[in-house]
């Protein structure tokens, strides 16, 4: 998606190694050399057991000590575009 093109370009901006997957299988055990801590992010259209995939991907790649954070919680609300509404007689 867009939202997670995004984040992965965010993040190779800021100098920080990033990868685009669609499967947990597609995790490449060489990300991992060397590596002290690895994050992972969604794009908002990603499944939720896809993320659940992955982090039971990185477990068995010896990834310990997975930590889950909360995001920030979203409130923005967006209108329907008037040539989509169907107003009621």
């Amino acid at each position: 998606s867009s939202n997670s093109n995004r984040l992965r370009e965010l993040g190779r901006r800021r100098g920080v190694r990033s990868f685009l997957i669609d499967a947990a299988g597609e995790v490449d055990p060489a990300w991992l050399e060397g590596v002290r801590r690895v994050g992972v992010t969604a794009g908002a259209s990603a499944p939720e057991a896809l993320v659940r995939e992955v982090l039971d991907r990185l477990r068995e790649l010896g990834v310990r000590g997975v930590r889950e954070m909360d995001g920030e919680e979203e409130s923005v609300v967006f209108s329907l575009p008037a040539e989509l509404r169907i107003e009621p007689d």
